[in-house]
């Protein structure tokens, strides 16, 4: 009697319907399985958002570098870049390199 009442009431004979039966299927299938799933599509969302904030980036270096390689068509800041950078010297010139003492790591045992 209870799988009698289950089949007389209205929303069983509801999905009971083939075309409610082969629409849900339908759906099963393209959420889950397909190739072009809902779950895929939220991947590669989630990798283009990755990949914008990486060009993001990238864009701000490349604009930085942009900035330096200007002022480095500049001879005094090429020299000056060159010295402090590299620590490149005139001829007959001496470099000194000062060290402060916060800079330095110490030696816990001393």
């Amino acid at each position: 009697m209870i799988i009698h009442d289950l089949f007389n009431k209205k929303w069983f004979k509801f999905m009971r319907n083939i075309y409610v039966l082969v629409l849900t299927a339908f759906a099963v299938w393209m959420l889950f399985f397909d190739a072009n799933s809902f779950l895929i599509h939220q991947e590669l969302n989630q990798e283009i958002k990755k990949l914008e904030k990486q060009k993001e980036f990238l864009q701000g270096e490349i604009d930085k570098d942009k900035i330096i390689l200007d002022k480095l068509s500049n001879k005094e800041e090429l020299e000056k870049f060159a010295r402090e950078k590299y620590y490149m010297r005139k001829a007959n010139e001496e470099i000194f390199l000062i060290e402060y003492e916060d800079s330095l790591k110490l030696k816990k045992n001393e």
